[in-house]
């Protein structure tokens, strides 16, 4: 913490005017002479300024300044108005046996944890050593303390991965935390305090605290199943086939606990790292669909569902995880939004997102595409004449929607959702549960065993940057691709640089829903392809980075050959490359190939 100079005289005025108001030199005085009293008939030795201080402190004197003052508070609240930018928490790159101090605020409290190294990852036990040149895998370990997220630079897998960090953890009142049941192996650490307790509580108090804590959390869980079974025995008696519906009250989490479905929602603000609702589907729709892994042959789907912090961090997961993440981000926008659990077409069991307008409108939205869908309900009783709406959705049935507060089933004769009426406050089709019993263990606080919500991370990519470069590596790729087929190479840079902005009007056609930017796209083709020349273009989107994964890719499409393998006179080839980077480093890369050529009657 630094004070700006030109606050330091005001600061020394509010101090000096306190001071005097105080009348702080006569007490210094009475208390000098009293001292040089005690002390004159016991020694003979000058009084030094230790003794003075001491005395000062003796006699309270110094606390009741510090306290008028109020110099801790102040000081905190200054830092907080001058430098609002500051990072609450600092990663601490250094020699591991010294901590450096330039980070540690004294008026904060902060437990610095150090990462000593791992050991007893036996999946990696029999890990090969890379080739020369051979990308590796590696491990990175992400911490998540309070709103504070941390990665580490990865290192090689190995069953002794050689992890040595430190992060510096600012300390706040309230502390949650989860525990992993299966651990994927053993990492040594030290924990740290800065500045150091000047008091300690009795270890004996603390471990009766955390019982107190294990056993009130439980009593909660305990009252809960029994209120969630009573509530399930009650929905079927309303209609036996209710026993077939997507019902889903509880599901697994990556550490194979239990957790009910709405306390994987919250609501999620990203401050200024997204812009809007649909900007934030599209933010979703980024994150790789990648469904839980299976054990063994012949079996079925193994549903987990993950934590926010742990899918944000894999930066992939099911339906499941980026509907309720975009939901949470769409309760941050001030949306009504819930998750849709039930089938899309074929049966297939699936997760989406609902949100009602203050009109009635009733707008799903794919959380895989951030494809929006406006639904409209089909009328049974209609008479045969009049003309029904078409869905345009892939949803075939609904059997319950939640957020963090509501959970709902559907207890209409039908679960099809074409025929569904969303109106959540009408009980013949909607049966809820206690929001009184949902909070008791899904609202934040509730309970010691509740993930913290963790918050969005700025990119830290640099979009000119990793756009140049892999358009670099794409065009060594596609000069290499047609050096054996015994083709030349020559590049246009200027049609090169035109297709940039069709690449950014599909990004923001994917963003917003609407298309705009192509009228100038074209009117700047034609201008830079002369008279009796062709032009081909063809654009692909991709989720990841991967130069030689993108051109084996583009390569299966007919459209995509011709244009790389183009035969003819004055060929001329053109490849653009934007990367669009929003939170979490999730990118859409666009790549669009183009070549122009004198056509042959």
């Amino acid at each position: 913490m630094s004070l700006p100079p030109e606050k330091a005289p005001e600061l020394k005025q509010i101090i000096h005017n306190h001071l005097m108001k105080i009348n702080i030199h006569g007490k210094i005085r009475e208390v000098l002479a009293e001292t040089v009293r005690e002390d004159s008939g016991i020694t003979n030795q000058p009084l030094s300024e230790k003794d003075f201080l001491h005395a000062l402190q003796r006699r309270g004197i110094i606390d009741s300044v510090m306290k008028d003052l109020h110099f801790t508070q102040q000081r905190a609240a200054e830092v907080e108005t001058q430098s609002p930018s500051r990072p609450a928490t600092h990663f601490i790159d250094k020699d591991e046996m010294q901590l450096s101090k330039t980070n540690i605020d004294p008026c904060r409290r902060y437990l610095y944890l150090q990462i000593q190294g791992g050991k007893a990852f036996l999946e990696h036990l029999q890990e090969p050593e890379p080739l020369p040149g051979q990308v590796c895998s590696t491990f990175t370990l992400y911490l998540h303390f309070r709103n504070q997220r941390f990665r580490s630079k990865p290192v090689p897998c190995a069953c002794e991965p050689d992890i040595k960090e430190g992060f510096l953890l600012e300390v706040h009142k309230d502390d949650l935390g989860s525990e992993c049941k299966v651990p994927a192996g053993i990492l040594t650490v030290s924990l740290e305090l800065y500045p150091p307790l000047t008091e300690t509580i009795s270890p004996d108090i603390i471990s009766t605290q955390q019982s107190l804590e294990r056993q009130r959390n439980a009593e909660k869980e305990r009252l809960f199943l029994v209120y969630a079974k009573q509530w399930w025995r009650e929905f079927l008696e309303i209609r036996p086939t209710h026993q077939s519906k997507m019902v889903k009250i509880f599901a697994q989490d990556e550490n194979c606990v239990n957790r009910p479905v709405c306390s994987y929602v919250r609501v999620l603000r990203a401050g200024r790292l997204l812009e809007s609702p649909r900007q934030a589907a599209r933010f979703v729709s980024l994150l790789a669909h990648e469904k839980a892994p299976v054990v063994g042959s012949g079996a079925g789907k193994h549903e987990q569902w993950c934590t926010l912090l742990a899918f944000l961090c894999r930066g992939k997961g099911d339906c499941e995880d980026h509907a309720t993440l975009l939901c949470s981000l769409l309760l941050g926008f001030g949306q009504d939004a819930y998750v849709c659990v039930g089938t899309k077409t074929k049966g297939v069991p699936h997760t989406w997102v609902l949100t009602r307008g203050t009109d009635g409108s009733v707008t799903f939205w794919e959380s895989l595409t951030a494809h929006r869908y406006l639904h409209q309900a089909i009328d049974p009783d209609a008479p045969p004449l009049v003309q029904q709406p078409k869905p345009s959705h892939p949803y075939r049935t609904v059997g319950c929607v939640f957020n963090h507060q509501s959970f709902l089933a559907n207890c209409q004769p039908s679960d099809a959702v074409e025929l569904c009426v969303f109106d959540f406050q009408n009980q013949s089709r909607w049966k809820a549960m206690s929001e009184e019993a949902l909070k008791s263990v899904c609202f934040p606080g509730s309970s010691t065993s509740l993930p913290p919500v963790p918050p969005l991370t700025a990119p830290t990519l640099d979009s000119a940057v990793v756009s140049n470069q892999l358009e670099l590596e794409m065009r060594y790729l596609i000069s290499e691709h047609r050096k054996d087929l015994d083709l030349a190479t020559v590049w246009d840079d200027h049609l090169s640089y035109l297709l940039s902005s069709a690449l950014s009007a599909y990004e923001l056609e994917r963003c917003t829903g609407v298309s705009c930017g192509n009228e100038e796209f074209q009117d700047a083709v034609r201008r830079a392809v002369p008279d009796g020349h062709t032009f081909k273009g063809f654009p692909i989107h991709f989720l990841h980075r991967n130069a030689r994964r993108a051109f084996a890719t583009s390569l299966r499409s007919p459209f995509c050959d011709e244009i790389i393998c183009c035969r003819g006179d004055h060929v001329r080839l053109a490849v653009r490359v934007r990367v669009f980077v929003y939170p979490e480093n999730a990118c859409a890369v666009w790549i669009m190939f183009a070549c122009k050529y004198r056509s042959v009657l």
